[in-house]
């Protein structure tokens, strides 16, 4: 009799606690058939748990605890996917599962994650989906250059985040305008929302109508800006990493704050987010000596995402739909012209996210593979 569970699966030799055996144990007492929900809570399981049995069954291993004699069979194929080991994060949203990038990286061999929205409609939606999780971004071409459509193309992957800006909001030169977002003005790399926790994490830019000088996207990789500012100053990325920043949002009818990193860290030290935008930043309220290395470090990261290598530019035509990560990437806009002769610049966004989208391609995926 043993508290623990040795044995070899796959070539190499594993361990298993008891406690952690019984807690997932597969029989249908204690695993909902279908839901894969857990029946039996912590405090169900006996006190002073041990194994007294195993058994070889081929697939599986039979095991049998002390005080009560539950039996349970793991497959073998089971125990090799969730072996014990330390470094994973589990959720595939940090670094460790993504494909970082610079601009120089997207060139004519590998070209950018695109694909039309027929395509898309028509089979494609799994590999698009996938781009969005793996590289930050989609570039969908073809959605109809109608108001509203943007919220189709989010509802094809998951639910509208709905805000103080509506569940659809328009990016336009505006008379009084109630974000620099609504003026002709450059502006520089950011994310959305950094006032909201948590933020929305995906969002869409739907090009109605684009501008007749300027007006370009830009794209960067925030990940991948993040893991360099590590490898090249671990210090500074150290102190954006645990230092909370405020960020604010008020109009007449909205008041939002959040206070978190710019960088944002899992608990195995992984970056999972990144939260930039300083037009939303609030005063930095921490001792002086922390404030100081605060904006030294705070200098530096600005320093290096504004690096022209690392933004990528895109010009949206009428009818593409921009699907990107609000949690890795950043975005940016070129300045462009107004006249009275021209319309100008329209585009239309919403927010959703990653959790639906990654639901839907789970499930995409499991259609194809059954």
């Amino acid at each position: 009799m043993g508290a623990d569970l040795e044995l070899v699966v796959g070539g190499r030799p594993i361990r298993f606690p008891a406690i952690w055996l019984r807690d997932n144990c597969p029989c249908p007492d204690c695993l909902a058939p279908g839901t894969g929900q857990k029946l039996k809570d912590i405090t169900d399981i006996p006190n002073g748990l041990a194994i007294t049995r195993t058994e070889d069954a081929g697939e599986s291993v039979l095991v049998t605890f002390a005080p009560d004699q539950h039996r349970s069979a793991f497959p073998r194929a089971w125990l090799e996917d969730h072996a014990l080991g330390d470094g994973a994060d589990g959720d595939g949203r940090t670094e460790d599962d993504k494909e970082l990038w610079l601009p120089a990286d997207l060139g004519p061999e590998t070209g950018l994650p695109a694909m039309s929205w027929p395509s898309y409609l028509a089979g494609g939606k799994a590999e698009a989906l996938e781009a969005v999780l793996r590289v930050g971004f989609v570039l969908l071409s073809g959605v109809p250059a109608e108001p509203g459509r943007v919220l189709e193309v989010a509802a094809s992957f998951g639910y509208v985040r709905e805000t103080n800006y509506g569940r659809l909001f328009d990016v336009r030169v505006e008379p009084a305008p109630g974000n620099l977002a609504f003026t002709s003005r450059a502006i520089r790399p950011h994310t959305d929302n950094p006032y909201r926790d948590p933020v929305p994490t995906v969002q869409l830019l739907h090009c109605l109508r684009a501008a007749g000088e300027g007006g370009d996207t830009g794209l960067v990789d925030g990940f991948a800006a993040a893991a360099d500012f590590r490898a090249a100053d671990p210090e500074s990325f150290g102190t954006l990493a645990r230092t909370p920043v405020s960020f604010g949002y008020v109009d007449k009818e909205t008041e939002l704050r959040a206070s978190l990193p710019l960088i944002q860290l899992s608990p195995s030290g992984r970056v999972r987010g990144v939260r930039f935008n300083n037009r939303s930043m609030r005063p930095l309220r921490r001792p002086y000596a922390e404030v100081t290395a605060f904006y030294a470090a705070y200098r530096r990261w600005a320093e290096l995402l504004a690096q022209p290598g690392r933004q990528l530019t895109v010009r949206l035509a009428p009818g593409d739909c921009l699907v990107f990560d609000n949690t890795r990437v950043l975005h940016a806009r070129t300045a462009f012209s107004m006249s009275p002769r021209s319309p100008g610049r329209h585009l239309q966004g919403c927010y959703a996210d990653l959790d639906g989208l990654a639901s839907t391609l789970a499930v995409l995926t499991r259609e194809e593979g059954s």
